[in-house]
């Protein structure tokens, strides 16, 4: 395959730095790809120019998302392998139709689908009633979920246990930052800290099963858990990146009011 000039930071320092990232040493990711670790710190201090299959392979087995999969050919002098479309593409039509019946399949339920930043994309019917009160500017698009859950004009006053359910969200942010290194999300985090707190809300310690998110709301007390889907094995960027996230009453009364709210909606 033809190389491609770029302009950026060598491909075995870039190798290096995701190995760092997954804590793992030259001899077990070596062990892992089959190579030698010889090849490997070759590789790596840019003695060694890594094939497309190489790269390709040490990506797939540090678990590298395909958007830095891309980096990583790009910056190896190949071209990108995995495209990257809007979700509104005629090509991804039978994703975003799947994606639309698993919400609108889901109600009276609340449900939603977010990209890799946490931005919404699409929600059913159910999730409506759950936004009253929130700061206009906040439901303006891009609508980011986490900063619409945590701001102080968003969800959170009307969240019981914010302490916890804070705690979560960021659990959940760190272990996504810690696999993509992404920029955007570290400075999401960064924003979201920022936010008035107070810890007397609640402890912030995780030690249920599953963490509930517990709302008021003008219906009653919702206490919500949820489940995260993904796409399974993609080979496209915006499939790769997305996730519906659904929330089940953890209990008899929050689901008669879910019910309620969507009757009430005729």
């Amino acid at each position: 395959m033809r190389r491609m000039s770029v302009a950026q930071e060598p491909v075995g320092t870039m190798l290096r730095d995701w190995r760092t990232r997954r804590r793992l040493s030259q001899l077990e990711l070596a062990l892992e790809a089959d190579v030698s670790t010889r090849h490997l710190s070759f590789v790596e201090t840019g003695r060694a120019h890594p094939s497309r299959e190489m790269i390709l392979k040490l990506a797939e087995r540090m678990d590298i998302p395909l958007r830095e999969q891309n980096t990583l050919l790009l910056a190896g002098g190949f071209a990108p392998l995995y495209r990257e479309q809007s979700l509104e593409s005629p090509n991804l039509a039978q994703a975003r139709d799947a994606v639309q019946r698993i919400l609108t399949g889901h109600e009276p339920y609340p449900a939603l689908a977010i990209d890799r930043h946490w931005n919404l994309l699409a929600f059913n019917q159910a999730i409506g009633p759950l936004l009253a009160g929130i700061a206009p500017e906040l439901l303006q698009p891009p609508v980011n979920v986490l900063r619409l859950s945590l701001h102080p004009e968003g969800l959170a006053p009307r969240i019981v246990n914010l302490a916890e359910w804070r705690a979560h969200l960021f659990d959940r942010l760190d272990r996504q930052i810690e696999l993509t290194a992404d920029p955007e999300l570290i400075a999401l985090r960064l924003e979201l800290e920022e936010y008035p707190f107070e810890e007397a809300e609640g402890h912030g310690h995780i030690d249920a099963l599953v963490v509930p998110l517990v709302l008021r709301t003008g219906g009653g007390e919702l206490r919500l858990f949820s489940t995260t889907t993904v796409f399974g094995t993609p080979l496209e960027i915006t499939l790769s990146e997305l996730a519906i996230e659904s929330f089940f009453p953890a209990d008899a009364e929050t689901a008669r009011i879910l019910h309620d709210l969507a009757s009430s909606k005729g």
